[in-house]
């Protein structure tokens, strides 16, 4: 069977046959980078394609994104310390009046009609 009549009953293009994959010439700029973010790992896409102009790379911000995305190079979130939480004390209950104030902030007078500022 011939060549052009397998790929009409497969329904194939024959260009995609042939297709060839072109370098696109981001290798060294693909290494650099990497190496940069393997060194500066709090750094992320912006901080990298500033290292990479700072040692003489004339490169495009779109494409430092796209390398950096299609390695998954994201920057690691801070993992929180936990506090141990502090023992309660359970609140005293006053015995007698007028032994506990307290005063309300969210207003801004006292009960007797005098201003805080």
């Amino acid at each position: 069977m011939s060549e052009r009549r397998a790929l009409r009953l497969v329904g194939m293009s024959p260009s995609v046959l042939r297709y060839e994959c072109k370098d696109d010439g981001n290798g060294p700029l693909h290494e650099e980078l990497l190496a940069l973010a393997h060194r500066h790992r709090r750094h992320g896409v912006r901080m990298l394609h500033l290292r990479l102009c700072q040692k003489g790379w004339r490169v495009n911000i779109k494409r430092v994104r796209r390398l950096y995305r299609l390695e998954n190079l994201m920057v690691q979130k801070r993992k929180r310390k936990k506090v141990a939480p502090g023992d309660r004390q359970p609140l005293i209950r006053p015995s007698r009046a007028n032994e506990v104030w307290s005063m309300d902030f969210v207003f801004d007078r006292i009960t007797d009609g005098y201003s805080l500022t």
